[in-house]
């Protein structure tokens, strides 16, 4: 994936790590996100919830710099998205080619290539970056592995320890917890824990409201605008789910309990 070599001016220290205000996107004609307003501190988990179709990856791709709203404003540290060093961004595995002939220290050492440029080779201080990247990760022992031949929660292990490499401030992952085993799940938990403790801020596209409600600080509810945002207890209601979910919540009998029958990943955004 070609990045860009300019590097941002230095972060607004009284800025949030990020703010968007009245953001709309439309693809075609059709409106993908309308008027999304929040403000996220630096050193929070976010989990960005809501029904297939809702708008998650185009705000990630939005937040990135790889897509131009058609209204409002980003702003990341208190600068416009794109070519910002500090944002790294995993996508859904399934938009991965995991063909590509790479190993899993070169997929990391990808990370640098903006902090390299593009006219110089890795130095002694790249590697030993990667290296380290690899080993918070756990995966040190399989640096030489092609990236394909890995299994589902060290492919994604890999992309984080990318994400050290580029010492990033701010990750975007989309969904990076479907179809992976319990095990898994929770070594990429133990990855993000580390990353929490050290100041970065993650936004987490899941499809899984039980996790959303035990391991993030706040939840975003969308369904192209935004339903809810705050605390876990105050976003999964059962009034914001039925606003932003519609016919795929079903109350049983009892009253008290909330049946989704929304699936994961079925054709996903507006421009995908």
């Amino acid at each position: 994936m070609p990045q860009s070599t300019v590097r941002p001016p230095d972060h607004d220290p009284h800025a949030p790590s990020l703010s968007v205000d009245g953001l709309s996107v439309r693809f075609n004609g059709s409106e993908a996100l309308r008027a999304v307003t929040f403000r996220l501190p630096a050193g929070q988990r976010l989990a960005v919830v809501g029904p297939n179709g809702a708008g998650k990856t185009t705000l990630f791709n939005v937040l990135a710099g790889a897509h131009r709203p058609a209204a409002g404003t980003v702003r990341i540290f208190g600068h416009p998205p794109g070519g910002d060093t500090c944002i790294a961004y995993v996508p859904q595995r399934s938009k991965v080619d995991w063909a590509f002939p790479a190993s899993a220290a070169e997929v990391v050492m990808m990370g640098r290539i903006r902090e390299i440029g593009p006219l110089r080779w890795p130095g002694r201080r790249d590697w030993e970056i990667v290296r380290s990247a690899l080993d918070q990760v756990g995966l040190a022992d399989l640096s030489r592995r092609p990236i394909g031949e890995l299994s589902g929660g060290q492919q994604q292990r890999v992309f984080l320890a990318q994400a050290l490499a580029q010492e990033a401030e701010l990750i975007l992952l989309d969904e990076p917890f479907t179809g992976l085993d319990f095990p898994s799940q929770e070594a990429l938990f133990v990855v993000l824990d580390s990353l929490r403790a050290a100041g970065v801020t993650e936004l987490v596209a899941t499809h899984d409201l039980n996790l959303a409600a035990e391991r993030f600080d706040s939840v975003m509810l969308l369904n192209r605008r935004l339903v809810a945002f705050g605390r876990p207890a105050d976003v999964l209601t059962r009034e914001h789910l039925v606003q932003a979910y519609g016919g795929h919540v079903h109350v049983l009998p009892e009253g008290d309990l909330l049946v989704l029958t929304d699936t994961c990943c079925e054709g996903d955004e507006g421009e995908a």
